[in-house]
């Protein structure tokens, strides 16, 4: 038997060695080279600003970078706002380095990021990233001046990052997604109108109607009427956009002044929402120099000639009430649900309209 084991080992060491001379060419050392060029670096993430939720102060870093060398890497270390926080010199791949390091809890503001790497020759290769973190809102759409997410229990506008003055007290509620503006009796919000009126002017939103009351205001901006100023209601300047009783349904109108009168555009049954569906519709209009526009889920449901609205008097947006500039005909708070509402500086097309619904 040990015979039999002394043949079998002998015959594989003797394959062994003809193979290593028979086509199978023999391990050589090959010298590296001279080390020639210095290594090269980048930065994968972050490259550049970040922008995270208005609602966050700080965000998580999963920061990539990358190092190559022609023949070895020696040291690849990470600086962050002076802080050393990744320093490495041991390497499975000594010529290619793919890296990353975490970091937790970068607040807002301006930093800078610093990638340097040093091969076995002594050479060093630098990047520095100066980059800024910031929860400023990001506008979506052309002509876009105006959003109200009504997230996180806030009423901000995060186009301009302001609040507006709350009259009363209106809620939240579920919304078309997250949270949605819940009215109240007596209750609506304002802002002023610098920077929002124009020749040409849009708004669209996401409306869940509460038919009690009956009527009620969901976007006005409109001039004081001083002849009557606990019934107020000047129409010829501005706008007025609000909903009232039609059979058990609920109508959505929108009434435009030029500077002298006023016009309607009323769509009828077209513009009808069953309150008993109790279910989430898309509301948009626009205003251009020669007509208006009313939009139901992404259809024209009233389209009109209108030779351009006048802003004479018109300082203050109401949300969700007719008050206090038209309220002589009961279009006062509404205590409906309203979502995503966002304002424009241009009239939308109806592929627009459609665009932003979806």
């Amino acid at each position: 038997m040990k015979n039999i084991f002394k043949y079998i080992a002998g015959s594989c060491m003797l394959l062994a060695i003809v193979g290593c001379n028979e086509g199978i060419d023999p391990i050589t050392y090959v010298p590296p080279g001279d080390d020639l060029s210095a290594p090269t670096v980048s930065l994968t993430f972050p490259s550049g600003d970040l922008n995270i939720p208005f609602t966050d102060t700080e965000v998580d870093l999963d920061i990539k970078f990358r190092v190559e060398d022609d023949i070895r890497i020696d040291n690849v270390s990470v600086v962050l706002d002076g802080e050393t926080i990744h320093d490495q010199s041991d390497f499975l791949d000594y010529r290619i380095y793919l890296g990353s390091e975490f970091y937790e809890s970068l607040g807002l503001g301006d930093h800078e990021m610093t990638l340097t790497a040093k091969d076995a020759s002594g050479k060093t290769t630098t990047e520095t990233l100066s980059f800024n973190v910031s929860n400023k809102y990001l506008t979506k759409y052309d002509g876009e001046l105006f959003y109200m997410p009504f997230e996180f229990g806030l009423y901000t506008e995060l186009v301009s990052e302001t609040d507006p003055t709350v009259v009363g007290e209106p809620g939240f509620g579920d919304g078309k997604v997250g949270t949605s503006y819940k009215g109240a009796a007596d209750s609506y919000l304002t802002f002023p109108t610098d920077g929002l009126i124009g020749e040409e002017f849009s708004a669209t939103m996401w409306y869940k109607v509460n038919a009690d009351p009956d009527r009620g205001g969901i976007l006005v901006i409109g001039p004081p009427d001083d002849g009557n100023p606990s019934a107020q209601n000047n129409r010829n300047s501005g706008f007025r956009f609000f909903r009232e009783n039609a059979g058990g349904m609920q109508r959505v109108k929108l009434n435009v002044g030029n500077g002298t009168a006023d016009t309607w555009f009323d769509g009828g049954a077209a513009a009808d929402i069953d309150p008993n569906k109790n279910e989430w519709v898309h509301l948009a209009f626009t205003i251009s120099s020669t007509e208006c526009v009313v939009y139901i889920n992404g259809e024209v449901v009233s389209q009109g000639d209108f030779d351009g609205v006048d802003w004479t008097g018109c300082d203050i947006v109401s949300i969700m009430s007719g008050e206090p500039r038209f309220g002589g005909w009961g279009h006062a708070s509404d205590l409906s649900n309203l979502d995503d509402l966002r304002i424009y500086s241009k009239a939308l097309s109806e592929g627009e309209v459609k665009a932003i619904m979806e």
